[in-house]
């Protein structure tokens, strides 16, 4: 790829690629979707190289279709580390997760690093323990921060000439959120994060509401990016 010039026609992800209108409409954490969108990366022992993918929905859910696909076309020897990078425009529902949790539990040389852009019904206890389930099992998960959305962009998508650095700025106020939620899960806290849509105007809303036991548990750091502090903290 030529800085500046667009992904070049010659490059072999390109038809993998998706348009910039789907990726923001998938990845936009204020949009409240149905559809799933997941991008992957797959690289081999040290190889720098990566074999990239894009997927949706279809009759299965984006997740489930990734392990299908992997473990039908793929032949792991255990001698060789495979580490895969997900994208995800939802996180998993507990049954992906739970097939997830399985997949790299069989196979101990595969790593999975997983990047979301929302929580799916994260209110839902069962998707709740999905998630605290998954990261049991070795995968890690966390909330795209505008680094993983800039990376997501000039991999896999087709980009206009002189668009690479085009890619979508989302209020960060929103990743914010989501990663404050995502630590009350993991943490096994109560929700702090309500979402609702107003269907008439297209809006969305977020309602937070903190415990103590949240500004007990939750780490500072992710406490302050939020712009919160501790109610009873006073500061000299």
């Amino acid at each position: 790829m030529t800085s500046g010039k667009g992904p070049s026609a010659g490059d072999a992800t390109l038809r993998r690629r998706i348009e910039p209108w789907q990726f923001e409409a998938s990845f936009d954490p204020r949009q409240l979707r149905k559809e799933a969108c997941l991008l992957s990366e797959v690289r081999w022992g040290v190889s720098p190289r990566a074999w990239r993918e894009s997927g949706l929905n279809t009759t299965s859910h984006v997740e489930m279709n990734f392990i299908e696909k992997f473990t039908s076309e793929r032949s792991l020897r255990p001698a060789v580390r495979c580490s895969i990078t997900w994208f995800l425009s939802w996180s998993p529902c507990w049954e992906c997760a739970r097939a997830i949790s399985e997949f790299v539990r069989q196979r101990p040389n595969v790593s999975l690093v997983i990047y979301v852009a929302r929580l799916f019904w994260h209110m839902d206890e069962q998707n709740r323990q999905g998630l605290r389930d998954l990261v049991t099992s070795g995968v890690r998960v966390q909330v795209m921060s505008d680094s993983d959305y800039s990376h997501c962009w000039r991999n896999f998508v087709n980009y206009l000439p002189g668009q690479e650095a085009g890619w979508p700025r989302f209020p960060p106020m929103w990743t914010t959120l989501y990663a404050l939620e995502l630590s009350c899960i993991l943490l096994s806290l109560p929700p702090c994060l309500k979402i609702s849509r107003r269907h008439q105007n297209q809006l969305t809303f977020f309602q937070l509401t903190l415990q103590d036991c949240h500004y007990r548990a939750i780490p500072p750091p992710v406490l302050s990016a939020a712009g919160l502090m501790h109610p009873f903290v006073t500061w000299g």
